[in-house]
């Protein structure tokens, strides 16, 4: 009896930690799928990719809504995440800054909140402490570099947050994803050299906070 409950402990440990796999592949599929092709793919695309079928996909997301709201919560916490840990591996707060800036393109967070802005409130109850710990998440690392000279005290979490997009977006034409991550990461390196107050000269044009980003949202909202 005890090597049946056993097996049967054993066997419902492997089906957890299967959902969970399964779970995790759906929603890197799906943040690559709305990136690529837009937050109206085909679902059965996301299928495809995650390795599930579509009968899998319902069972964990009841409708497009609850997917994207299940990608955004997903990316807003292991944006989080990448924060902590290039402050927590890197001495350098303006090394901690470029880590952090590269894992995000690897995420392609800043590529696809984006997209599902006017289908998700980023504001309910879940996703807005999720963003709001992201946010003092990647503060901290600006403040950082601020206070040792690392970065210039003109260079905002505006700038970082509008740069992370623009990288992040694919670029138009045959360029396989690959290639368009590799060009990002290069295209990133070629622009953190001009964060560093040294040897630059004043920089032109709204230096944004992040409530006036968030204010660019709102009709009548931030207009300097």
């Amino acid at each position: 009896m005890t090597g049946e409950h056993s097996a049967g402990t054993a066997g419902a440990r492997q089906l957890r930690a299967d959902a969970r796999r399964n779970h995790g592949q759906v929603l890197v599929a799906a943040r690559d799928v709305f990136v690529e092709r837009g937050p109206d793919a085909p679902l059965e695309e996301i299928a495809r990719r995650a390795g599930v079928g579509i009968g899998t996909l319902y069972r964990r997301f009841a409708d497009r809504q609850t997917l994207m709201r299940a990608v955004v919560l997903d990316a807003l916490q292991q944006t989080r995440s990448a924060a902590e840990r290039a402050l927590a591996e890197q001495a350098d707060p303006f090394e901690a800054l470029t880590s952090y800036m590269h894992a995000v393109l690897d995420l392609r967070v800043s590529a696809v909140i984006p997209l599902v802005l006017d289908r998700i409130d980023l504001d309910d109850e879940e996703l807005l402490p999720a963003r709001d710990a992201s946010v003092r998440a990647i503060e901290k690392i600006i403040d950082r570099a601020h206070t040792t000279g690392a970065l210039g005290e003109d260079v905002t979490f505006g700038d970082i947050a509008l740069l992370l997009i623009r990288l992040a977006r694919p670029l138009p034409g045959p360029i396989s994803p690959e290639l368009n991550d590799r060009l990002a990461h290069r295209h990133l390196d070629l622009i953190v050299q001009g964060l560093r107050p040294v040897g630059r000269g004043s920089i032109e044009g709204p230096a944004l906070s992040h409530d006036q980003l968030r204010a660019l949202r709102d009709p009548g909202g931030f207009t300097g």
